[in-house]
């Protein structure tokens, strides 16, 4: 039924969040408890706030990133409890855009569900601490290749925060240089230059201050090697062993998110189909614009989690 060697599980980063999200998990008798057990560990009602919270709230960095975890991790923990099957039989690698990270070394084993949102709680808080309001933001370029986008950056001062697909990429910043890169990528040709509605400049240097939370944060967490290979996002390779993927979940606070190159090794190293679980389809959306060797599934709730088993079971019996 599975062919683990042509599959990898992703998991999403910030800007899936929605309110709502995770609900039929909640309510599935399989996950629920994994969700009183997220409330317990953060000491405040995450639950409450993911499925009926105000939607400015549940975005502010600290909120948002334990969330997406929570998702993701119930969307494999219910995966797994209908197959019966270990990870390593159901996929042969996992991945995560940014946050998403955490939420695939919590699946793959590496730490506790609670250790991981433990850890992306207090990354949210260091990440929007590290940088004043208003200093620093993010923009997306569309339709201009890696090799253009490097030299806006390079022109306007800031930096390749997330390389996310062939034509899409994300600069990082000061705000004057966030600005000023708007005007030399449309100079460039760039289809889109767009500000995005975030509060730090994510995934550059201007966020070692909360690198050095993190790095505090990782040396205190109870980290053990990863029982299937984990492509990571600084560098785009795999690995499990639990010292790198800690050295690599440091570097990435301020370091680019390497998506559309590690999609493209998933794809040389034999994987065909892309499994999306927690909530929305931004990395579905991505897959075949990073390699076309991929296709992209989206599995967000139990039915649709159901519905893909057999869909798998229909394949194998025909």
């Amino acid at each position: 039924m599975f062919q683990p060697e042509k599959t990898i599980f992703v998991s999403p980063g910030q800007g899936s969040q929605k309110v709502g999200m995770g609900v039929e998990f909640f309510e599935h008798v399989h996950t629920k408890e994994l969700f009183e057990m997220a409330d317990d560990a953060l000491k405040f009602n995450l639950s409450k706030l993911m499925l009926e919270g105000d939607a400015e709230e549940l975005s502010l960095t600290a909120n948002t990133q334990p969330a997406l975890l929570l998702t993701s991790y119930a969307a494999y923990a219910y995966l797994a409890k209908q197959t019966g099957k270990p990870l390593s039989e159901m996929a042969s690698m996992v991945a995560g855009h940014s946050l998403g990270e955490y939420a695939s070394l919590a699946i793959a084993g590496a730490f506790s569900l609670e250790t991981g949102l433990k850890l992306v709680r207090t990354r949210g808080e260091a990440m929007q601490k590290a940088v004043p309001a208003g200093k620093g933001g993010m923009l997306a370029v569309i339709g201009l290749s890696i090799d253009d986008v490097n030299v806006v950056a390079e022109e306007s001062g800031i930096f390749v925060a997330n390389d996310n697909s062939d034509g899409q990429v994300v600069l990082s910043g000061e705000m004057a240089g966030v600005d000023k890169a708007v005007e030399i990528a449309k100079a460039k040709g760039a289809k889109r230059a767009l500000k995005l509605p975030v509060s730090a400049p994510f995934h550059s240097p201007l966020m070692a201050p909360a690198a050095d939370v993190m790095q505090e944060a990782l040396a205190q967490a109870q980290i053990k090697d990863a029982t299937v290979q984990v492509l990571c996002n600084v560098t785009a390779s795999l690995e499990t062993n639990a010292e790198i993927l800690k050295a690599n979940l440091i570097e990435q606070v301020t370091g680019s998110v390497r998506w559309r190159e590690s999609m493209i090794v998933a794809a040389d190293k034999g994987v065909e189909q892309v499994i999306e679980i927690g909530t929305g389809k931004v990395l579905t959306g991505l897959t075949k614009r990073c390699d076309a060797r991929l296709s992209g599934v989206t599995l967000n709730t139990p039915k649709e989690i159901d519905a893909w088993l057999e869909s798998l079971d229909k394949t194998a019996a025909a």
